[in-house]
């Protein structure tokens, strides 16, 4: 192997290490409840889009609206990822991966609701390091009683 093959397998590795590290960081930061603008800016471009179950937002103040909301809804949360597919071209990327979040319900039931699913998830390098751009979370299916979405939380695409 030539040294400009060598340094474009360990430039791959040092990127797929950057994106599994920002994937799994960012799912350990939703178990812990920290969600301000520093949270945003550390995982999402300004310009992000995200579909999820409670609705498809774009723009990371939406995303980081949204999120705060969400969570709201639980007492605690443990979010797995696996699996993670990375495909890296030059500045860009994409990431297809599975998970699993547990769910302790808010509303003093105790109630655990649990769904799993496939995230799609597109990511462009920054000058702050690697930063989802698009990402998507289709759930396959759920066990227990969802929490009750108050109105702001219908699943329906808000900017």
């Amino acid at each position: 192997m030539d040294d400009e093959a060598m340094q474009r397998q360990l430039r791959d590795l040092i990127d797929r290490a950057a994106i599994g590290d920002l994937l799994d960081r960012y799912l350990l930061s939703l178990d812990e409840g920290v969600f301000d603008e520093e949270w945003a800016r550390a995982f999402h471009t300004e310009n992000v889009t995200a579909a999820m179950p409670i609705g498809t937002v774009h723009g990371r103040d939406a995303l980081l609206a949204r999120v705060r909301r969400g969570m709201a809804l639980f007492d605690r949360t443990v979010h797995l990822g696996t699996n993670a597919v990375i495909e890296i071209n030059g500045d860009q990327a994409t990431a297809r991966g599975a998970q699993l979040s547990t769910h302790v319900l808010a509303d003093g039931s105790g109630s655990v609701f649990t769904s799993a699913g496939h995230t799609d998830t597109e990511l462009v390098r920054t000058a702050d390091g690697w930063r989802v751009s698009s990402s998507s979370l289709r759930v396959t299916w759920t066990q227990g009683t969802p929490p009750q979405l108050p109105d702001d939380l219908s699943p329906t695409t808000t900017s």
